[in-house]
């Protein structure tokens, strides 16, 4: 579960002997040591461990070069290659033909050595194999001897990395499914063609009577659920909120502490059914200590567990989250009514920035006017055009409470090797436990309940399946705002007071969806939405064409996008070549 793909660094050279070739050995080598270098200090895996790079043992020339390459990159892990050179080499013999591994070239732009030739004639080699590229060209022309990386090129080879790496990284896990479809809700109707072909994901499941099995059995860490309860006890059941049931549901004080020993056990047990635990294997449960290998899951939950058992808000909510009674740790990925749609955005956008996910219902878009009617008030500032409103039922991550802060004071959510002890605090001092809606969740359990600080840049996506078009993702930047306390309190009460809240407003430009905050919400394919912290719109679009799934909606500019260099052989309108080039490749697993 923890061994990451690495990264591999191709340095090809003028395959002449006798004098070119050995000209140009070191420079090529230098190039391609600086690439390594570029990419392992500035990215990070979700464990916190810089992201490898393998560099070939020679510099490639010729095709014996290219295949003692391949060898080695399949022993070492590699899942994604850059190729680097500031010379004229062969295109064909020399070029990356694993089908599988994103690639890029990178071809030093110098006027000594034709290395924009090479990258020229490589990409063209690429686009004719159906084998896409990302092509990475400098600006500005560098002298033979410059072996520094210009700002423009090493953006786009960390973007290329980043994505690329997210993309290898999902290669062989698995979706795990925890009960089946919600409500009718069809992101859960989970398509194990499409993890397959698109993703190189496998498809596995287990009924919900599993958790119960494992709790009426005792197969669970029996220590960790001590410690869990007690560090429940402490963090969480403190803050209990009022029970705004009627009394005929109302649970008795026995029956909720009974709640909160089940939900505890449940989230321990869920999570040993996405990754094992070799506790368990001391138990004597040796198949169930082995888990499901899984990079993300879901959880059913409604209706047929939560009309008679306690929801999964609780362990959802901890599970989503970068901290619980063992510490501060990376956040899983686990997508409420296992609507798998959101479960795989909310995985693309962990994998590339190392942070936890928020899963909410992209419920309501409230205009100044309706805002104005209903409060009397007006909104202000950033919400002034109008806002949506984020909320689910209480299974968000705790770290979209915004208490975790920057240098300057600022909210943020952090990559989890960054968050401190306090600021676990004040994630947990921030959220409410209510006794859960018994309207919804007939039987019982306990809902988070906080309001999102304003001012954090993030980004809202969405995967959609489209019958006849296949996967589609939609993106939508913008920021998390405060608005006025008063109007917050009637707005959010009109809806459910027991749950939590982020008040969105995505960046507006001259796109049809995204003209004014109602567009946004009125172009929004499904009920759910997952947001990223970070304006990460370019880098969501960079690994969607590696995927080959075409964005139908983004608020990015176009002279940022960095596709594939045969996209543009589709057209010069961006959307519409992403939209051809995605459906002339298709998926890269098929």
């Amino acid at each position: 579960m923890k061994k990451y793909p690495k990264i591999g660094i191709r340095p090809t050279i003028d395959g002449r002997q006798g004098g070119v070739r050995e000209s140009l050995e070191e420079k090529t080598m230098n190039l391609a040591k600086a690439v390594a270098e570029l990419i392992s200090d500035n990215l990070k895996n979700g464990d916190g461990s810089p992201v490898e790079c393998v560099i070939a043992d020679s510099t490639i020339g010729r095709v014996a070069e290219s295949a003692a390459c391949a060898e080695k990159f399949e022993r070492e892990g590699v899942g994604a290659t850059i190729t680097v050179t500031s010379c004229w080499c062969y295109g064909a013999e020399t070029m990356d033909m694993n089908p599988y591994y994103p690639k890029a070239v990178w071809g030093f732009n110098g006027t000594e050595r034709p290395g924009a030739v090479y990258l020229a004639a490589v990409l063209a080699g690429h686009a004719q194999k159906g084998l896409p590229a990302f092509g990475i060209y400098g600006h500005d022309v560098q002298d033979l001897d410059d072996n520094s990386i210009p700002a423009d090129v090493a953006e786009k080879i960390l973007r290329f990395a980043r994505a690329a790496q997210a993309v290898a990284t999902m290669r062989g896990k698995s979706y795990l499914s925890m009960g089946s479809v919600s409500m009718g809700i069809a992101g859960s109707i989970v398509n194990p063609d499409f993890f397959q072909e698109y993703l190189g994901m496998r498809n596995e499941s287990v009924d919900l009577t599993e958790i119960i099995r494992r709790m009426t059995e005792g197969i669970y860490d029996k220590e960790e659920f001590a410690k869990a309860m007690a560090w429940t006890e402490k963090h969480c059941k403190k803050n209990e909120g009022k029970d705004f049931n009627i009394p005929e549901k109302t649970k008795t004080r026995e029956q909720k502490e009974d709640d909160w020993e089940f939900i505890v056990k449940m989230t321990i047990i869920m999570r040993d059914l996405m990754q094992g635990n070799p506790k368990l294997k001391e138990m004597g449960f040796k198949e169930e200590a082995l888990g499901h290998n899984a990079i993300a899951a879901g959880f059913q939950g409604q209706r047929q567990w939560t009309d008679f058992y306690p929801n999964g808000d609780y362990s959802e909510a901890l599970l989503n989250t970068s901290f619980d009674w063992n510490g501060i740790r990376e956040a899983y990925v686990v997508a409420t009514e296992n609507d798998a749609c959101n479960g795989v955005a909310m995985l693309f956008g962990h994998l590339l920035t190392n942070r936890a996910q928020i899963f909410s219902d992209v419920r309501t878009y409230w205009s100044p006017e309706a805002v104005k009617r209903v409060t009397g008030k007006e909104l202000t500032g950033l919400a002034a055009n109008g806002i949506i409103h984020l909320i689910n039922s209480g299974a968000t991550t705790l770290d979209g409470t915004g208490q975790q802060t920057d240098a300057e004071g600022n909210p943020v959510m952090k990559p989890y090797w960054e968050i401190g002890e306090e600021e676990v605090e004040k994630c947990l001092e921030a959220t409410t436990w209510y006794p859960a809606n018994r309207d919804y969740f007939r039987g019982g359990g306990f809902s988070s309940n906080f309001l999102s600080k304003g001012g954090m840049p993030v980004t809202m996506m969405r995967l959609n399946l489209i019958k006849g078009l296949g996967p589609v993702l939609q993106i939508a930047e913008g920021w998390t705002v405060e608005i006025d306390p008063e109007i917050h309190k009637l707005l959010n009460e009109r809806t459910d007071r027991t749950w939590p809240t982020t008040w969105f407003v995505p960046r507006l430009c001259d796109k049809p969806a995204f003209r004014d905050v109602y567009s946004v919400m009125n172009n929004w394919g499904a009920n759910h939405g997952a947001i990223s912290y970070g304006h990460i719109g370019q880098d969501l679009i960079t690994m969607a064409s590696m995927l080959r799934i075409p964005v139908c909606m983004h608020n990015v500019e176009d002279d940022k996008i960095f596709r594939p260099a045969a996209w543009n052989a589709f057209g010069m309108d961006k959307e519409g070549a992403d939209y051809r080039a995605c459906a002339t490749y298709g998926p890269i697993y098929k």
